[in-house]
């Protein structure tokens, strides 16, 4: 007979632990999250505080939970101070199923905004936050109509394989009708994309499930199903068009590193002359990714894109 304590809750159904948390709900092109200030590290919430609040149907609902805290009150933290002491704050991001995730680049850009509207921090157009996260540093620059991100190097999770055949997995998903070639790219967190022929094909896709990646990178992976537009390139930018199931959480309606990894592979795919510039169309609106030379002598990839604060609150 289990002897496991039952978790207490409070009398909206909610762990206790997390009665009385001030809460902001915010999204990125429909990547939503609930974010919380906690500059000291002083709530400990466990997996199961985040599953519940980010619940759908009995909590406030989100993709991701977003914990800002000063990055001095965590390791992680404390690590990125070590070589970056300007990055004061830390991104603890979770996956809606309570899981530890390394990064998020729609949460990223919705995170600055918070500690913006928080009062945390002063950020003018034009002007450049670090940020610290379990990936490493983020800077992020505050534009005209949103945020853009120096998500930092890509690179291939399974390299050999990919510099020899353009693909280093076998993805299975509901709705196709076989299985298809897939290409794992890291953007601090791990992506498996695959190239679809038709937008009718994306929609009938099923995400509902997770799709099967075989072999699968170690921690698991966020699957992108791309489809290239016709042309690819329009006046000096490419074009896709994607859907995503992102790890710990299911289909979501954008995911930032996803759109990175996106253009990541279809840029590789297309070879010599493909450009540097991309739009990423979403379910939830589109996104800007761009390769850029970064001061570490390796390319870098920057996102771009909205971000908005919808909702405050306090859990009963």
């Amino acid at each position: 007979m289990s002897t496991t304590s039952p978790t207490a809750l409070s009398a909206s159904g909610l762990p206790s632990g997390v009665a009385g948390l001030s809460f902001a709900k915010g999204h990125g092109t429909g990547n939503d999250f609930v974010l919380v200030a906690d500059p000291d590290g002083l709530r400990d919430l466990s997996a199961a505080d985040v599953a519940a609040v980010c619940d759908r149907h009995s909590g406030i609902g989100a993709d991701g939970f977003i914990r800002a805290v000063r990055s001095e009150h965590l390791p992680e933290g404390q690590a990125v101070l070590q070589s970056n002491p300007d990055a004061l704050w830390f991104m603890d991001y979770r996956n809606g199923d309570g899981s530890i995730s390394e990064m998020c680049g729609n949460g990223v850009r919705v995170f600055v905004h918070f500690l913006l509207e928080e009062g945390l921090v002063q950020l003018a157009p034009g002007d450049v936050l670090p940020i610290g996260t379990r990936a490493g540093l983020k800077t992020v620059t505050r534009t005209e109509t949103g945020y853009a991100v120096d998500m930092g190097p890509w690179e291939f999770i399974f390299p050999d394989h990919a510099a020899a055949k353009a693909m280093d997995t076998v993805v299975n998903a509901g709705g196709l009708e076989v299985p298809r070639p897939g290409l794992s790219v890291s953007m601090g967190n791990p992506h498996t994309v695959v190239a679809l022929a038709e937008l009718s094909e994306l929609a009938a896709t099923e995400l509902i499930k997770a799709p099967s990646v075989e072999p699968a990178p170690v921690n698991g992976t966020n699957v992108e199903f791309v489809v290239p537009a016709e042309p690819l390139v329009l006046d000096g930018v490419g074009q896709l068009t994607m859907r995503v199931h992102e790890r710990g959480v299911g289909e979501t309606r954008s995911c930032g590193t996803g759109a990175c990894a996106a253009a990541v592979a279809t840029r590789f795919w297309a070879g010599a002359g493909a450009p540097n510039a991309w739009h990423v169309r979403v379910p939830g609106g589109e996104l800007g990714v761009r390769f850029l030379a970064g001061p570490d002598g390796r390319e870098h990839v920057e996102l771009s894109g909205p971000a908005v604060l919808v909702a405050r609150g306090t859990l009963l």
